[in-house]
């Protein structure tokens, strides 16, 4: 290790053959063939991103109740022919409560 770059402290780890084989394809993506400089560069400048998918359950399971509902709805109209005002008024409810999620869900994305 050259002295005269400050870097003094030997870092050493173990890496199995997958990971080996994912640490170079990622270099390749990164273009760069240093392994030392890639590793080092990751290990101090790299960031770990954790994506809180609590928005995204929220809004499949309100995806959920909208198909339901148009689902009965459907059923009903082929029953009886009739589509009631109420029952469209809840679809436009569940697709507002929707709508405000989705934008919800983009917002926290446009952040990262």
């Amino acid at each position: 290790m050259r002295r005269k770059e400050g870097r003094t402290i030997g870092l050493y780890f173990k890496v199995s053959p997958a990971e080996m084989a994912l640490i170079e394809e990622k270099m390749e993506q990164a273009g760069t063939l240093n392994k030392r400089a890639y590793l080092r560069k990751m290990a101090v400048d790299g960031y770990i991103v954790h994506v809180d998918m609590g928005s995204v359950k929220e809004l499949v399971k309100l995806l959920r109740s909208i198909a339901g509902n148009v689902n009965q709805i459907a059923r009903r109209c082929n029953e009886t022919r009739n589509l009631y005002g109420e029952d469209v008024e809840d679809l436009r409810k569940g697709y507002v409560e929707v709508q405000k999620e989705v934008a919800l869900l983009v917002g926290k994305f446009v952040k990262l």
